[in-house]
């Protein structure tokens, strides 16, 4: 098709649906279940059919972690890597700086990790306060 028979087209304005309403054309797939066939879920469906945890942080992550932290620990002293001619003392402030930094750095992840289901909770309340004061 050349410029020319483009500029004498009339383009029709196209019915889009104002923000908020709900769109019933399956993202451009004929039916719902083609486009879960083809493109799956999207982000926020996923989202909603996801289960939460009942553990926050699992078990086998914890005993890991302390099974890195002994190694390392282990690892310090010195009787591993010694050379010739170097002694090393027993102990160094590597060893505190180190719980200093495990000790605080589990609260983050402990916080991270525990935070969805504190703003869950707080979420939930809120609408059950909004739900009883709207039933008096």
């Amino acid at each position: 098709m050349s410029s020319e028979n483009r500029k004498d087209e009339k383009v029709n304005p196209t019915q889009s649906t104002k923000w908020g309403e709900e769109r019933n054309d399956n993202y451009g797939y004929a039916s719902n279940q083609e486009r879960l066939d083809k493109r799956g879920l999207e982000d926020w469906e996923l989202v909603q059919t996801m289960e939460d945890s009942e553990v926050s942080i699992p078990y086998w992550f914890i005993a890991v972690f302390v099974v890195l932290l002994i190694v390392a620990v282990g690892l310090t002293f010195p009787f591993w890597g010694n050379r010739p001619g170097y002694e090393r003392p027993w102990f160094d402030w590597g060893i505190p700086a180190g719980v200093a930094w495990v000790v605080i750095m589990s609260f983050v992840i402990y916080y991270f990790v525990d935070l969805r289901h504190v703003l869950r909770k707080r979420k939930e309340e809120k609408q059950k306060l909004k739900n009883s004061e709207s039933l008096k």
